[in-house]
């Protein structure tokens, strides 16, 4: 028996994952000009979440804002360790990247 998850399940996976860290958030997808965006129904704007897979491997590219004061370091390894242990916990694939690009900072809530 074979199962087939799809993409848009692993990038649920992972923006509800990085969503539950404190102090970090996932950045908006980057708008190209001329570029149309598509929304999916209930979701907001396109999320800077890339997820490629090979077989059973799957590699994560995240676009994410640090709050300001911050440890820039801690919070993309808590990033990397708990998308990878969601992941593999929730589909059995293996997750051999979860590459981190600090995109920008946010202020902290209440500033």
């Amino acid at each position: 028996m074979e199962l087939d998850i799809s993409k848009n399940v692993l990038l649920d996976i992972a923006t509800t994952t990085l969503d539950r860290i404190e102090g970090l958030e996932v950045a908006p997808a980057p708008i190209k000009v001329g570029e149309v965006l598509q929304r999916q129904a209930g979701r907001g704007r396109p999320r800077a979440i890339k997820v490629q897979r090979e077989g059973e491997q799957l590699s994560f590219d995240l676009g994410v804002n640090i709050e300001y004061g911050q440890n820039l370091v801690k919070l993309a390894q808590n990033a990397q360790r708990a998308l990878t242990e969601n992941v593999e916990l929730m589909t059995g694939l293996k997750v051999r990247a979860v590459n981190v690009t600090v995109l920008g900072l946010t202020l902290p809530k209440g500033a």
